[in-house]
């Protein structure tokens, strides 16, 4: 006779593996930084490695050179390539039964029902998690680097284990209100000087085609854009209308709020996406493993793991506006 404890593992199992797609697209639908790195295809999976690297060209080929006839020509060598290098982060979720509720759910509907409450439970818990540590700092001990590293409040800092303050090709941009980019006296944020701010940074942060293309803001500064767009405004993108996010436009960047996921308040971050990426190795990508039954307790218990981190290869192009 097969074991109730059986029968849960199975289920479990099966519900993860079979719709772990559906379950990590639910997981974005609720959190517009994750859900806009997947819909742009920025998640990269790797199959290990001791650290994610990304590789930079940071400096022009000093050879180029104009020249006549029998002019010498340089053929000096270029340092122009390095790698930024991020460590691997792990999260681990377990769905967890005891002896005593396998058994006392032994009937297969009850036993479905069980793991399905489990496994609801686990996802909103990664969702809650893990939306706030896509806005963090990272300075939690195996947190991974969230926006307040990559594009810090400060615009510098050592990010992939380059110090911006050596090499400022690698500081990001950051628009203050209290000292505004521009010059000038303090600014209070609302909506009649959100969008001089906003411009202030978008400038700094273009070059060429490469700009600024999702735009994200917690409530607040979301609140005074939308304000500021009253006899103009539209909504755009029915996809982030779906998912539960409205976004408004900026010079053809989405502007989207983001309140209450763990983004700081009163921030917008201006984000390049070509230039971010959410790396996860490809054999830890909410992935279920086997069951384990601690040697000292009846139960059954089923890790689901993850691994990867945030990376940036270009934070000069990408900033965030504060107060």
């Amino acid at each position: 006779m097969a074991s109730p404890n059986a029968v849960f593992t199975e289920l479990v199992a099966t519900t993860f593996r079979n719709h772990s797609k559906e379950i990590v697209d639910n997981v974005s639908n609720n959190n517009a930084l994750l859900r806009r790195m997947m819909d742009r295809g920025m998640v990269d999976h790797e199959d290990g490695g001791l650290t994610i690297t990304q590789p930079l060209d940071y400096a022009q080929n000093g050879t180029y050179q104009r020249y006549s006839g029998y002019d010498i020509l340089n053929i000096g060598a270029s340092d122009v390539i390095s790698a930024a290098e991020f460590q691997w982060r792990q999260v681990a979720l377990n769905v967890v039964a005891s002896g005593q509720e396998l058994r006392l759910n032994s009937g297969k509907e009850r036993i479905i029902s069980l793991a399905k409450a489990r496994i609801k439970n686990a996802m909103r818990t990664f969702k809650n998690n893990f939306s706030a540590d896509m806005y963090s700092s990272g300075s939690l001990p195996n947190q991974i680097n969230g926006l307040q590293a990559l594009l810090s409040d400060t615009g510098t800092g050592v990010v992939g284990g380059i110090d911006s303050s050596a090499w400022p090709f690698w500081a990001s941009q950051v628009q203050s209100a209290a000292a505004p980019l521009g010059g000038g006296a303090a600014v209070t944020v609302g909506p009649s000087t959100i969008e001089a701010l906003m411009l202030g940074l978008w400038l700094q942060c273009v070059r060429g085609d490469d700009k600024p293309d999702l735009i994200i803001a917690d409530n607040n500064y979301f609140s005074f854009y939308e304000q500021s767009q009253l006899s103009i405004k539209r909504y755009t993108d029915k996809n982030d209308v779906s998912g539960g996010f409205t976004s408004l436009k900026y010079k053809g960047a989405d502007v989207i709020f983001d309140g209450g996921s763990g983004i700081p308040a009163n921030h917008m971050y201006f984000e390049n996406t070509d230039f971010t990426r959410l790396v996860v190795h490809k054999d830890a990508d909410m992935t279920v493993m086997d069951e384990l039954k601690p040697y000292n307790q009846d139960a059954a218990v089923i890790p689901v793991l993850w691994m990867g981190n945030m990376t940036v290869s270009n934070r000069f192009r990408q900033g965030v506006l504060k107060s």
